[in-house]
């Protein structure tokens, strides 16, 4: 059983029911898919990480979008338009060249440091006097969030999955054997496997069988612009190191992002009008062609990141429940590397084990052992 039917669980669903798993349950508490973090997602996918482990999810996943069509007869939205990181003093310099080397020893072979002029010529807006250089990947890009998940869920449902939407879950019971039972307002079903897919609320699910998983909300912002042409559509999501403040195309205009350090966490999904004014003064200063972008404050959204201390995502069995897994605390990269969760998930679950990536790190025991991981790469 999966509870939570997003980008994440439908994934799951998709890889179980295809390593030949056939009796496969997911609960979605809404009527549709899609309403929590998955369909407000910036849908941004890229390898340029500092860690192994997020790395070769990134390159299982790009690749699995880029073939999505053909493999699930359904399009994800993929375009390699590109991740350019810009730094501007030489300790961010010297770390997205770690950085890449890290990337390149892990077997990717698109990305590549880029010079001043190199920046210029990619996004001639930019004010570039304090730039000394960044990195760029050609693979990187975007996916539509929704239709990637709907892929999912439609193969799935072919290969045998059952999809209950309006289902929430009420209790987990446990016995000495471990997960025994799920409750949810149309009856208990019984169960040995459940995986916690619930994103932002993966928490209080696994309250639910007597785990404290340390994955709070915490509220992200999006605004796009009004139709605009001053900056090439063709441009690379475009991350000014600096102040965080990142941008990509989206449709005839903009989609810009900033990650406020003022936020706390909380299931708060308004959107902050005063919001536009913060990120269009960081979009400004270094794109002052911005300053003639017109923004409706109606069409802003806020969605919900699932962090956890690490930023890191928590992958696997709770050893202390025998039967529980998790997939939850993505801290912004859920959509990203959702093909990679499915496909480990689906390892561990059936093979207890998984040759994508060393999961033991990504463990849920990690944070009773005092072995957090660093990953700074964070949007």
């Amino acid at each position: 059983m999966i509870i939570g039917g997003g980008i994440v669980g439908s994934s799951i669903a998709y890889h179980l029911t295809s390593a030949g798993c056939r009796n496969v349950l997911v609960l979605e508490r809404e009527a549709h898919q899609g309403k929590g973090s998955t369909g407000k997602s910036m849908g941004g996918v890229r390898a340029q990480f500092s860690t192994e482990s997020s790395i070769r999810m990134s390159l299982y996943s790009i690749s699995f979008f880029r073939d999505f069509e053909e493999r699930m007869g359904h399009p994800s939205g993929y375009r390699a338009q590109g991740y350019l990181f810009m730094a501007t003093n030489p300790r961010q310099m010297d770390y997205l060249r770690a950085n890449y080397e890290r990337q390149v020893a892990a077997g990717l072979k698109t990305a590549r440091v880029v010079s001043t002029a190199e920046i210029v010529d990619m996004v001639p807006q930019v004010r570039a006097d304090d730039i000394l250089g960044g990195t760029f990947c050609s693979t990187d890009g975007f996916v539509d969030p929704y239709s990637v998940m709907t892929g999912f869920t439609l193969r799935a449902l072919d290969q045998g999955a059952v999809v209950m939407r309006e289902t929430p879950v009420t209790a987990i019971e446990c016995d000495a054997q471990g997960v025994a039972a799920v409750a949810t307002p149309r009856g208990k079903v019984a169960t040995r496997t459940v995986v916690n897919a619930a994103g932002a609320w993966s928490a209080q699910v696994a309250k639910m069988a007597g785990i404290d998983l340390p994955v709070e909300p915490l509220r992200r912002m999006l605004v796009p612009t009004e139709p605009f042409e001053k900056i090439s559509h063709a441009a690379p999501m475009t991350i000014d190191m600096s102040t965080g403040f990142h941008f990509r195309p989206e449709g005839l205009g903009l989609l810009m992002a900033w990650n406020d350090p003022a936020e706390r966490p909380g299931f708060n999904t308004s959107f902050d009008r005063a919001f536009i004014e913060k990120i269009l003064t960081r979009g400004v200063s270094r794109f002052p062609v911005l300053e003639e972008a017109e923004v409706n404050p109606s069409r802003g959204w806020a969605g919900l990141y699932e962090m956890t201390p690490d930023h890191h995502p928590v992958l696997g069995a709770v050893p202390d429940v025998p039967g529980f897994y998790v997939a939850a605390g993505f801290s912004g990269h859920g959509v990203m590397h959702s093909p990679a969760t499915g496909k480990i998930l689906a390892d561990l679950i059936l093979r207890g084990t998984t040759d994508l990536i060393d999961a033991r790190p990504l463990g849920y025991s990690r944070f009773a052992e005092g072995k957090l991981i660093e990953e700074t790469a964070l949007l």
